[in-house]
């Protein structure tokens, strides 16, 4: 909105004539501004609902603000009208007529009754205050500024949040329904509880953002426009993400549900494998035993009972449909009978360590045989002599592998000897 020219001399009729102009423009620009903050949306919803808080008090405020702005849009518009009134008198003012057209708009003549001057808004009550127009203008500015911020960001705030909530209220109930479906229960499941918790929040949530949109809102740093900032989402955007936690829950409680049928005869095969593993670790431990002497054989343990035990709990919540019990159920099993499995796997590696020796070590006493007999050295007697005593220590029984092992030991000496030359033989004999 613009203003009329400061005080000075007496103005001449163009001067009248053009201040009249900027007057007229000015009024109307006044005019749309509050007719359009009488039609606000956002003050139509404040008028009409049942406000607490910050939200209450500020708009109580803004009421007598609105109410004070119409007062002094009237004293100014009949301001107006007088001195369009006093300049249609004559075509031609005269000087008598110019002073005072230029009194009224230059000077102090809008006179506001002391009954409609607001205390907080112009200091202690008066009888009356003068105004010039310049200065009215100036102060229903600052008036509507105000009001129309309070108006701005209640409607913002009603705009964005309670439609979000009703989607995620939607979205909970949805979600509800189908931790149901599965036996997802308050006071059953964890994820029971949460769904209870996120419907508390979102219906206090909602109650106090539709009686006090003011609680919700940032003000933007530094901005003085009306409305700058933003609605304070953070308490429903954390109760978003809580529900999305526990809808990932469900889901994984609706995926037990499809695939868990597969998933335990799985877990029932991994625990079979490990059952044949241990006692095929029993049985090597019998034969080592026999077999080997002065070695050291790891016991075995049973059959992981405990493990079968839970097995038949999670066929028995499957049979009954207790998915949210049977889903952490099968995770663990699916966990344990892998490792049980493993378990196993290395009990028969301990258990048949020294058959692998003793392999071992057979092994290489007839690939060195079979190396001296390619060069035609089979019959030497000391070969000879030396194959036949580590031999019967290996396919003896209980073998002692560590007499064995020095046996094969001293053949591999001799045979390298051999196939080296004839030049130390003596000594060896």
């Amino acid at each position: 909105m613009s203003v009329t020219e400061p005080p000075g001399p007496v103005m001449d009729r163009d001067e009248v004539d053009r201040a009249l102009a900027r007057l007229g423009a000015e009024h109307k620009a006044v005019e749309d501004s509050l007719l359009a903050l009488q039609d606000h949306a956002g003050r139509r919803l404040l008028e009409g609902a049942e406000l607490t808080g910050t939200t209450e008090e500020r708009w109580a405020a803004t009421e007598q603000t609105i109410t004070l702005l119409w007062t002094y849009f009237d004293a100014y518009s009949d301001a107006v009208e007088g001195i369009r009134e006093l300049r249609s008198r004559r075509r031609w003012p005269n000087r008598e007529d110019l002073a005072e057209l230029t009194g009224r708009l230059r000077g102090e003549s809008v006179v506001i009754g002391g009954t409609a001057i607001a205390p907080s808004v112009s200091g202690p009550a008066r009888l009356s205050e003068r105004f010039t127009l310049e200065r009215l203008v100036n102060r229903m500015n600052e008036l509507y500024a105000s009001s129309l911020d309070l108006v701005v960001t209640a409607d913002a705030v009603w705009s964005a949040l309670p439609a979000r909530i009703d989607l995620l209220a939607a979205e909970l109930h949805r979600t509800r329904s189908l931790a149901h479906s599965v036996g997802v229960r308050p006071g059953e499941h964890p994820a029971g509880d949460d769904l209870e918790s996120i419907t508390r929040e979102l219906a206090g949530l909602r109650a106090q953002v539709v009686t006090d949109p003011l609680a919700f809102w940032r003000p933007a740093m530094g901005s003085s426009a009306p409305g700058g900032g933003r609605p304070d989402t953070e308490r429903y955007d954390r109760a978003a993400r809580a529900l999305e936690d526990v809808r990932r829950e469900i889901e994984a409680v609706l995926q037990v549900r499809q695939d868990s049928e597969t998933r335990l005869l799985r877990v029932r095969d991994v625990l079979s494998r490990a059952d044949r593993t241990l006692a095929e670790a029993r049985s090597a431990r019998g034969e080592v035993l026999a077999k080997i002497a002065a070695s050291e054989v790891p016991a075995v343990s049973g059959p992981p009972t405990a493990l079968q035990e839970r097995l038949a709990t999670a066929a028995e919540y499957r049979r009954h449909a207790q998915w949210h019990r049977l889903s952490p159920l099968l995770e663990s099993l699916e966990r344990e009978a892998e490792d049980e499995l493993l378990r196993a796997r290395a009990s028969l590696t301990a258990v048949t360590a020294p058959l692998a020796v003793r392999a071992e070590l057979r092994g290489r006493l007839d690939a060195y045989r079979a190396k001296v007999a390619r060069h035609g050295m089979a019959e030497d007697p000391l070969l000879i002599e030396r194959y036949d005593a580590a031999r019967r220590m290996l396919w003896s029984a209980p073998c002692d592998l560590r007499v064995a092992g020095q046996a094969v030991l001293r053949y591999q000496e001799a045979a390298a000897e051999v196939l080296t030359g004839p030049a130390d033989r003596g000594g060896m004999r």
